[in-house]
């Protein structure tokens, strides 16, 4: 298991820091697998991953999002957006509407119950993070989420330059430096 250190460790030599970039993928991997396990409240539900995922997409999408945008940024068929964003709409968390740009484009927003849903989620996020962390020092696990949000947000901007980083539109993340 890798150390924590707050600088780059000047001694590690060329093979520790290959070992240590190729074990992020694994650790991904983890990551996304165990965290929907840590018990939280309330409990995560099967459904409650995708689902996840959709409504922060809607949710964060740069103007007007559509099935198809949903199924490119979930890299996806979108057959299977459409099944996935059907659910949601079902279930009263997205709504259809008519484009303001191009009346024949349908676009999906979130409705109210989809944007507590989204707090729901973010909650379970929260929880689980510091059951994961709990033990490590306050500094430790802040400076761990800020590089995870600057991770994050280079990601975005690497994967579509011509979108600007996300930023929830009901609900911003101020982290302090």
């Amino acid at each position: 298991m890798c150390g924590y250190s707050d600088a780059v460790d000047e001694r590690m030599d060329d093979d520790e820091r290959d070992q240590v970039l190729d074990a992020v993928g694994a650790a991904f991997a983890r990551l996304r697998r165990r965290t929907a396990l840590v018990d939280v409240d309330p409990p995560v539900t099967r459904k409650d991953m995708s689902r996840n995922q959709v409504i922060n997409i809607v949710d964060e999408a740069a103007g007007e999002i559509t099935v198809g945008g949903v199924a490119e940024q979930l890299a996806v068929d979108p057959s299977v957006a459409s099944r996935l964003v059907t659910e949601c709409i079902n279930e009263g968390y997205i709504v259809r509407k008519a484009s303001q740009r191009d009346g024949r484009r349908t676009v999906l927003e979130l409705s109210e119950q989809g944007t507590r849903l989204r707090d729901r989620f973010r909650s379970q996020h929260r929880q689980a993070f510091v059951k994961i962390t709990h033990d490590w020092p306050e500094a430790k696990r802040l400076t761990f989420a800020r590089l995870l949000i600057e991770y994050a947000d280079a990601s975005v901007g690497l994967t579509n330059p011509n979108k600007p980083t996300p930023q929830p539109r009901s609900q911003g993340c101020s982290v302090p430096s």
